[in-house]
């Protein structure tokens, strides 16, 4: 074995010392989730599946970590006893990665990490504390977009909706094919939200037409991004033990070209990225090699945008305090809390 070697690290890649380039974040959080279970397990079960990922992209034309140091954190697991002071425990770990320096990437975990990761994200140089700043893009078989589930407004399924809440700008969605009338009624409601589903990107017809204006909506961002991939969005047949896989989803090539395309854009920065709702598989580790590869393709792109010029560090490298915000103290958007309102496009 490579005397380089590392199981603990993503990719097996060691530290190598100094500033930090990527920062590989595992959250082990799982409270809320609904179907499959087993999503606290993920993060670590993606870290180990990644020692069989090749090191060689052809984006970079070389092996990582390409110069750069890619460090991984400890599996992070809350430990308060109810899910907002979660939250809360979970946003103070996220902030100081979020200083402009570096480029964080979280491994999940439900996609109950989400809200936090974007409040963390209001602390972001680029952002300045002004989320309306920010847009989320994000790859999922399922809106996310629900007020509440089980009369819990934190539930993995409202990830998006209270991301809304918290003030971001725009959100753009893709791979969208399992939602409730109440989650249709708010992606014509609100304009903030550009929602493509699979039915039109994956018809065996016209699916060309729907996934190329995809790719346009990407190349037309401007600003900071955060970048949110739900492994679900793929095809359930990728990965089989996602905890609510759906068939007729997108395949993993589509999924890289949004990687390679939203990482290619001249005008925004993709500040941080998440992959989440990994569960291990264990008759296979189909599952957890494919949220590892594509994991891969985000550093990898993350790495080709440094080197080109499309992401340079900013901030003054300080860490961060935890910014004055506690979900213990949140309160839903009122306007799109019940799911009985009428909403207009």
């Amino acid at each position: 074995m490579d005397a380089f070697f590392d199981a603990r690290q993503f990719l097996g890649l060691p530290s190598q010392g100094g500033p930090v380039d990527v920062a590989v974040i595992p959250l082990a959080y799982e409270l809320t989730t609904s179907y499959g279970m087993g999503t606290a397990e993920g993060p670590r079960a993606c870290i180990q599946a990644s020692a069989q990922v090749e090191l060689f992209d052809p984006t970079l034309g070389e092996d990582l970590p390409a110069g750069a140091n890619i460090m991984t954190l400890e599996d992070f697991e809350a430990q308060a006893p109810t899910l907002r002071l979660q939250l809360d425990e979970m946003l103070g770990h996220a902030t100081p990665w979020l200083d402009g320096q570096c480029f964080p990437l979280f491994l999940g975990g439900e996609h109950g990490i989400l809200p936090p990761v974007i409040q963390a994200a209001s602390s972001h140089p680029l952002v300045g504390g002004d989320l309306s700043k920010l847009t989320v893009v994000q790859l999922d078989a399922h809106a996310d977009l629900r007020s509440h589930l089980n009369g819990e407004i934190f539930s993995h399924a409202c990830a998006a909706s209270r991301s809304l809440d918290l003030g971001i700008g725009r959100l753009l969605q893709a791979g969208v094919r399992a939602y409730s009338s109440q989650e249709a009624q708010r992606i014509l409601a609100d304009e903030r939200i550009t929602t493509f589903f699979a039915r039109d990107t994956q018809h065996p017809h016209t699916g060309g037409k729907a996934w190329s204006k995809w790719l346009d909506n990407l190349r037309q961002l401007s600003g900071p991004v955060h970048f949110t991939l739900d492994i679900d969005g793929l095809d359930g047949a990728l990965v089989p033990a996602t905890g609510t896989p759906v068939p007729g989803g997108l395949s993993y090539w589509q999924a890289v070209e949004t990687i390679e395309v939203l990482f290619g854009n001249p005008n925004i920065t993709v500040i941080s990225a998440d992959v989440n709702e990994i569960t291990p598989q264990h008759d296979t580790p189909l599952t957890q090699f494919t949220a590892a590869c594509l994991v891969t393709k985000i550093v990898a792109c993350h790495l080709l945008a440094k080197r080109e010029g499309r992401w340079e560090s900013s901030g003054t490298g300080e860490r961060a305090d935890p910014p004055s915000f506690s979900f213990e103290d949140f309160e839903q958007d009122e306007a799109f809390a019940s799911p009985k309102k009428e909403f207009h496009s």
